[in-house]
């Protein structure tokens, strides 16, 4: 583990490095009129660099590998990286000239921290300038490059061994919309070139896998200027991809003892003020006033209400626990900027489910659901990993509940994750605002890592809205909830099961299994029967009656990823048989009775 964090913290460095030599590159060939730096970290897939300029000044990726070129040069001049502490003073001086760096020293200034530069050059170069800097002079600096950053880096630039600039796009000034739209620049840096051929050909992969442009060709969803952004519109096919993934987590809560609820989409703010919702994320929250003057919101989540079903009368020790299941929407009023797809949207459909229970019944209730997500997540092939969630000690003032009712839940989920025999990491400051949880994280077909399910405790909101049940004594008992989602959303579930499969769906998910591709009209009748009798066994099932040569029929089953195309033609018909293509190029010929034989028993499996 020490090795692989030491791994990491290099390439951190070097990608950071990496985007102080894209800069400095730049500045050199537009000059620093046009050039001017706003901000630029690593990231954990690379780096970026945001940067203001003229109006008829504008960078793409054409421009890329002049870019590159210039990078180049200074990568093989191997510039220290030199880090320089200076006062506030110097520092404003020294970017007199750049409003986004004197914004971030406004912050500096008033966290009282110290203000780093780093500076770029030769050995001679960031001597004599960190020397100046030092004394408070900022005139006459001689290194090639300055720039305020608080680091890490590598020691010098000729670590960079393999680079590429992949994209550029535009980028609110720190994400936020009110603010200048800027230029972001992206790129990547690597130890070695074998992992950068390597990266890009996974982001190459992902391109063509990228869920918004498969859901256009599959045709699964749209979206619409006249109802917004973030509101994705769901076609047929889509729905049906809905209906199918949420019957699965149905079919698997029922067998452990969960009942559907229905909520209103609406509620009085005082349901979220009780919660402590309103106070932590009133400011997401879209908002509406009756004509009598009543303040409502739409749910951005639907635990609150689900208490009040909980409430509706004293529950005894001999009903407990409760297990509330429901499929429904929420809505958050996320920045336009931030939209991305139906990996960030407005109207969220959550398959949720909340568990009120005992505190010696948490353990057994939280097995049942690791249970389902284990079953269900096998269904896709993905791996798991988990990782618990839990508080920051050092910033007690973001949660909600005292410090031992935190260290009791998360010592609950300890004792879970152990008794599953799993190794979990642990991660300060991931939990939610009411309690800790346990986050499921799935790696796709292509390597990423994506937080899935999860599986949260709860001893706040029980002890907010008075919850209890009457024990063996007949006295109230405190009760816990557990928050359980196994897809989470299921729009950014399918975003990611559209990558992850590249819209090739198994046999059972398909929103079409089928497509029978008659060769001329004499052959509609026998398509036609066809048809009904995979409706009768619940196959999904189309024909494509178009007036088109067979080739241009197979390239568009193939296009749509339906996983069976049969072929009727004369030969077919004379004998009662069906072709059967699949999408990846296997033909068979079988009799009818032996084809429907086999699918009903393809569509009921989960792999």
């Amino acid at each position: 583990m020490a090795e692989k964090n030491k791994s990491f913290n290099q390439l951190w460095n070097i990608r950071h490095t990496a985007e102080h030599v894209l800069t400095l590159a730049m500045q050199q060939l537009y000059g620093k009129d046009k050039i001017i730096m706003a901000m630029g970290p690593a990231t954990e897939e690379g780096f970026y660099f945001d940067f203001d300029a003229p109006a008829d000044f504008k960078i793409s990726e054409i421009d890329f590998p002049k870019i590159e070129k210039q990078m180049k040069k200074i990568i093989q001049l191997n510039f220290f990286m030199q880090r320089v502490e200076i006062s506030v003073e110097t520092a404003r001086k020294l970017f007199a000239d750049n409003p986004y760096k004197q914004e971030w020293l406004n912050e500096i200034e008033g966290e009282k921290a110290p203000v780093t530069v780093y500076l770029t050059g030769a050995k001679d170069q960031v001597d004599a300038d960190e020397e100046s800097l030092k004394a408070g002079k900022y005139e006459g600096l001689k290194s090639a490059f300055v720039d305020l950053c608080s680091g890490p880096h590598a020691e010098r630039v000729g670590e960079i061994k393999a680079f590429k600039l992949l994209s550029v796009a535009g980028a609110y000034w720190r994400g936020d919309e009110k603010n200048k739209m800027l230029t972001r620049v992206y790129g990547t840096a690597f130890t070695s070139q074998i992992e950068l051929d390597e990266y890009v050909n996974r982001i190459e992969e992902a391109k063509k896998r990228d869920h918004r442009k498969l859901g256009k060709t599959l045709d699964l969803f749209t979206f619409s200027e006249l109802v917004g952004p973030g509101l994705p519109l769901w076609t047929p096919k889509g729905t049906q991809l809905r209906v199918l993934l949420d019957d699965f987590v149905w079919a698997l809560r029922k067998a452990k003892g969960y009942a559907k609820v229905e909520i209103p989409h609406i509620t009085k703010k005082d349901l979220y003020q009780t919660s402590g919702h309103w106070d932590k994320f009133g400011d997401e929250l879209f908002r509406m006033v009756t004509r009598e003057g009543h303040e409502f919101v739409m749910k951005p989540m639907n635990c609150p209400h689900h208490t009040q079903i909980f409430a509706r009368k004293q529950m005894s020790y001999r009903e407990m626990p409760q297990r509330y299941a429901n499929t429904t929407m929420v809505y958050r009023d996320e920045q336009t900027g931030e939209l991305n797809g139906l990996s960030r949207v407005r109207a969220i459909t959550q398959d949720d489910s909340h568990v009120f229970c005992r505190q010696t019944q948490v353990q057994d209730e939280a097995n049942a659901v690791w249970d389902i997500v284990e079953k269900f997540y096998g269904a896709f092939g993905f791996e798991l990993q988990v990782r618990l969630s839990l508080h920051n000690p050092a910033a007690p003032e973001k949660y909600l509940g005292g410090t031992e009712r935190w260290l009791a839940a998360e010592e609950t989920l300890r004792e879970l994750a152990r008794f599953r025999g799993v190794k979990a990491t642990e991660a300060a400051g991931e939990a939610a605002f009411y309690g800790p949880k346990i986050d499921f994280m799935a790696f796709d077909s292509l390597g990423r890592e994506w937080q899935v399910a999860t599986i949260q405790l709860d001893f706040n909101m029980p002890e907010r809205f008075d919850l209890s049940c009457v024990n063996e004594q007949g006295e109230k008992e405190r009760i816990v909830m557990l928050h359980v989602a196994i897809m989470g959303s299921i729009e950014r579930f399918l975003s990611i099961l559209i990558e992850h499969y590249g819209g090739a769906f198994p046999f059972w998910l398909a929103p079409e299994q089928v497509r029978i591709l008659p060769i001329a009209d004499r052959h509609f009748e026998f398509a036609q029967d066809l048809q009904e009798k995979l409706k009768e066994l619940n196959i999904r099932v189309e024909i494509d009656l178009r007036s088109e040569r067979l080739p241009a029929k197979i390239r568009a089953a193939q296009l749509e990823k339906v996983p069976h195309m049969i072929v009727i033609g004369d030969q077919e018909l004379e004998a009662k048989q069906v072709n059967v293509r699949s999408r990846d190029g296997e033909q068979q010929s079988l009799s009818v009775e032996k084809y429907l034989e086999q699918v009903v028993e393809l569509a009921k499996t989960k792999k």
